[in-house]
């Protein structure tokens, strides 16, 4: 067993961290007020590299794996979830999508500009009436003309209204269902048919874009069938979805210790009834659990990342990571706003904005009830 990081890998990490406190944290009330990610900004992480950090470099990527992927959105962690939001829905699931299904002609043709950030990807699955159960998709996919027709609405899309690439998964025979009956597509914003609906405006993640699309007899070329295969979709989606509950878990894990600091540095200064308010056991308490609990998350992310860069399968540590991580997360927050007091429930406080962005955690990407679902069918297996 070797828990050492590769020296490249630390130097990813060091130079996210760096970016991180320098450009983006002086960022963080503008986002949250504005609800948008200045387009200079996501043009300065474009140029960084930031979008294609776990793709090989033929495709254009960092070739930094899933490892050094999910060692960066931990540090992405440490200010707004709106950051590490954009580049998780264009790269953990969007690209990714291409990434893992795609033939490889449509990789060389979408690949390079999306590792480059020239374009945004998004991922998209849900649907008004399937969340959980993602097999019972309605939105519908038929061949005719020569090209394929999408009609249907997807609810909830990260990147849906910035988007230029949307991978779409579509029923093309409801009667199979999961099993050949799914397929993705590759739709371009310029497609005839495609449009943005309503924009969410959410609990949190605010300066994350999210929104409905509505396909409308979506015009999309036969090429543009993920990997060529018809059928193939719920798949590909599970991979990607794979990788995406990882690096999720990532930035829960940077986000918790980022608030653990917080938590430590105000327990020290702030004085109560004559002492600091670290002199008190229960105060000592809150941060001793929140340290093991974000020592026991990363390790897992880490080894759900080294699994998936070994090309191991690795849904079930997945579904375990993004379950611990997230509930992790949000018992972290609930600790740290309470040493905080009424400080952290200001809205000038950061504590107040990573409390209301750490709920979505148990929800998208899988609900934590649907992780342990797939847990207990390992199990039971």
């Amino acid at each position: 067993m070797d828990f050492d990081i590769p020296e490249e890998l630390q130097l990813l990490a060091r130079t996210v961290r760096e970016f991180v406190e320098t450009r983006l944290v002086p960022l963080e009330r503008q986002v949250e007020d504005a609800d948008r990610i200045p387009d200079d900004v996501l043009r300065e992480m474009a140029s960084l590299g930031f979008f294609g950090l776990p793709f090989p470099e033929e495709y254009g990527g960092a070739g930094a794996g899933d490892l050094g992927y999910c060692l960066a959105l931990e540090q992405f962690g440490r200010t707004s979830a709106a950051f590490s939001n954009v580049i998780g829905a264009h790269t953990s699931i969007g690209s990714m999508s291409i990434y893992l299904g795609g033939t490889e002609e449509q990789k060389r043709r979408y690949l390079p500009d999306l590792t480059a950030g020239k374009r945004i990807a998004a991922f998209s699955l849900t649907e008004p009436s399937s969340g959980s159960d993602a097999a019972s998709i309605q939105t519908t996919a038929t061949f005719r003309n020569g090209c394929w027709l999408l009609k249907g609405t997807k609810i909830w899309v990260t990147n849906g209204p910035i988007a230029d690439v949307v991978v779409v998964y579509a029923a093309n025979d409801r009667a199979k269902g999961a099993r050949g009956g799914i397929t993705g597509f590759i739709v371009e914003k310029g497609f005839k048919g495609f449009g943005v609906g309503r924009v969410d405006h959410k609990m949190g993640l605010r300066g994350s874009t999210t929104g409905e699309l509505v396909f409308d007899d979506c015009q999309v070329p036969e090429a543009n069938v993920l990997g060529g295969q018809v059928g193939s979709g719920f798949r590909t989606a599970l991979g990607a979805l794979d990788i995406g509950r990882v690096s999720l878990a990532a930035g829960a894990v940077g986000s918790s210790q980022h608030l653990l600091e917080l938590g430590i540095a105000h327990a020290k200064r702030r004085q109560q009834f004559g002492k600091p308010i670290a002199a008190n056991e229960a105060i000592q308490w809150m941060l001793a659990d929140s340290a093991v609990e974000i020592h026991a998350a990363r390790l897992m992310v880490y080894d759900a990342a080294w699994k998936l860069d070994r090309h191991e399968r690795a849904s079930l540590e997945a579904a375990m990571v993004k379950v611990y991580a997230s509930e992790m997360a949000n018992r972290v927050a609930d600790r740290v706003l309470q040493i905080h007091g009424g400080m952290g429930y200001m809205k000038d406080s950061p504590i107040e904005r990573a409390y209301r962005d750490a709920r979505i955690l148990r929800i998208y990407e899988g609900t934590s009830e649907v992780q342990r679902m797939i847990i207990a069918e390992s199990l039971l297996s």
